[in-house]
């Protein structure tokens, strides 16, 4: 944006400099003098046999003619001036011309200069993404195949309780017809394809997610009614993380095809969840579903229960724990916490490039699995509460009281919180997930979350001043404290965007080089993301696949954007120099 800026201020000056100096010399176009602009502003037009290029040396005028001048290239009009001082030089022209001339004409040589470092930059960056764009492709996941229907709940055998929510309940599942079940089916006697509860497979230390591959969302149908295309349509953003084949069922994709209307579909990402497949089917009594949420069941079920006797399920990938889960049990050090909120910027990332916001990100709705190594990968999940509209993108128009502004009160950033109502008030999503982020850097951390709880410690977003957030302990890394405090911004223009975020922790991770250079150039940049680029590509062939650094690293350069990281980088090295 800053050459951006340079190169307009100069191309401005350069106008006015050129017509001052380069226009041939006499009475109609002395400085001051009276000519045929003159006579112009009095109703008589030049004549065009001159030519565009002629008018506009001697009108002086910024238009119409502007876009020729524009058209021209920096190189070439900085030639141009050149040539025209060694001729002022020879003619005897003023000192004070000359000298403006030559000035003028280096000056917008070192515009070309700089304005072909920037090309070349944006060029390298564009050629590296595309690399690791199709290198970070997901592969197929083994559990989402064609080779088996699982648009049925009968296709599959159920577990115990993994959890429950405030609209659904999730249920550890298999399914007996995949290879690796179908034999120890077989031998306890298990028909192959029927619901079932396995309690036997539950036991503590036998059960998990190599035993139950899968995990079962019910969601609580209360107002929904009971037709499929009702259900689809009131829970269709539960659908927006669905793979491209989940809802290929008998009657899925005629269904959804005909109630998801403007809602978007999110392309994979390996820290967003997936749904493998989602379907309606009868609400059966699964394991404690009288003792948790007796309510919501269907009064076939219980007397004095209010829900419909169908619902939604949706099949996704069985994780071991949510974060919450695995903080409670582990103190991450400072390096793999920066590590866990670097994974979680790539994701809102991810939503906010396709235009969608999560709107409900807390500890308990991102889930960890652990790599060979035990360092946890976290997965958003969870999309109920999102804003997937195509119409509308993220800018959410808040002309009452009764539009839903989203889940998680006490971690909705404070341009949503403080929103009010109006006939053109709209609410801009597009850095609120960041803010919940930097919140939950607090729990990573160790510490407490500020915006949870009671007492003097609690904030509250809508009223919180940037000077009440608690300190990060000092084992905390520099860049890292000053990125939170960034992300936990009031003013969303001082808040930095996901991409910028997650590019400020690559380079306090792997730049380090590059940062300690006092005199940071572009070409610099992109020779460092060339050896970034080869050793990862190195890394990726040696390295195990499941390497966190290294599935991190290649996110990071497929996302390259050559802005996003110089503003990083002079993020970064402001707060460095900073006192």
């Amino acid at each position: 944006m800053a050459v951006r800026q340079a190169l307009g201020r100069g191309l401005q000056l350069g106008r006015a400099l050129l017509l001052r100096f380069a226009a041939k010399p006499g009475p109609a176009s002395g400085w001051g003098r009276p000519g045929p602009s003159v006579a112009w502003g009095r109703g008589e037009r030049p004549s065009r046999a001159a030519g565009p290029g002629a008018q506009q040396c001697q009108l002086g005028l910024p238009l119409p003619d502007r876009y020729r001048f524009f058209r021209q290239s920096v190189a070439g009009l900085a030639a141009r001036i050149q040539r025209q001082f060694v001729v002022r030089a020879r003619g005897g022209g003023g000192p004070g011309g000359r000298a403006v001339f030559l000035a003028f004409g280096l000056g917008l040589g070192l515009i070309e200069e700089k304005q072909a470092e920037s090309r070349r930059a944006a060029s390298a960056c564009q050629e590296i993404q595309a690399i690791f764009t199709q290198k970070n492709k997901l592969v197929p996941d083994p559990l989402d195949t064609r080779h088996w229907q699982g648009f049925r709940l009968e296709d599959y055998l159920i577990g115990q309780s993994i959890g429950k929510g405030c609209s659904a309940a999730v249920y550890e599942a298999t399914m007996p017809t995949l290879p690796q079940h179908l034999e120890k089916a077989k031998c306890m006697g298990l028909p192959e394809k029927s619901l079932d509860v396995l309690p036997k497979w539950a036991e503590k230390g036998q059960a998990g997610a190599s035993t139950f591959p899968f995990a079962i969302k019910m969601m609580w149908n209360i107002s929904a009614g009971s037709s499929r295309e009702a259900i689809l349509s009131t829970m269709s953003q539960e659908l927006v993380p669905a793979s491209r084949v989940a809802l290929a069922g008998e009657y899925g994709a005629v269904t959804h095809r005909r109630t998801k209307g403007d809602l978007k579909q999110l392309t994979p990402h390996p820290n967003i969840i997936r749904v493998f497949r989602a379907f309606t089917s009868s609400v059966p009594l699964l394991p404690g579903a009288l003792a948790d949420y007796p309510d919501v069941l269907p009064p076939h079920l219980h007397p004095e229960g209010l829900g419909h006797g169908c619902t939604l399920f949706l099949v996704m990938k069985n994780y071991p724990c949510t974060l919450r889960q695995y903080l409670r049990e582990h103190t991450p050090s400072p390096r793999l916490a920066t590590l866990m909120i670097l994974q979680l910027l790539e994701g809102v990332d991810h939503l906010v490039q396709q235009g969608i916001a999560h709107r409900d990100l807390k500890s308990d709705n991102i889930l960890v699995e652990l790599n060979s190594d035990g360092c946890p990968w976290l997965v958003i999940s969870d999309f109920g509460c999102c804003l997937a509209d195509k119409r509308i993108g993220l800018q959410l128009p808040f002309t009452s009281w009764y539009v839903d502004r989203g889940g998680n009160g006490c971690l909705m950033a404070p341009e949503v919180s403080t929103a009010h109502p109006g006939p053109k008030a709209v609410i801009d999503y597009s850095k609120a997930d960041t803010w919940a982020v930097g919140a939950i850097a607090y729990e990573i951390f160790g510490l407490a979350n500020p915006f949870y709880g009671q007492g003097r410690a609690h904030l509250e977003s809508r009223s919180y001043q940037e000077a009440q957030l608690p300190e990060l302990p000092q084992s905390v890394p520099l860049d890292m404290r000053q990125l939170v405090k960034s992300l936990l911004q009031r003013d969303t223009s001082k808040r930095p965007s996901a991409r910028v975020a997650a590019n400020v922790l690559h380079l306090s991770l792997w730049g380090e080089q590059i940062l300690a250079l006092k005199n940071l150039k572009l070409d610099m940049m992109i020779a460092w993301l060339l050896q970034q680029s080869a050793a990862t590509l190195l890394a990726d062939r040696l390295v195990e696949k499941n390497s966190v650094e290294t599935k991190l690293r290649m996110l990071f350069l497929a996302n390259l954007e050559c802005e996003a990281l110089c503003q990083a980088a002079l993020l970064l090295r402001s707060w460095r120099a900073a006192p």
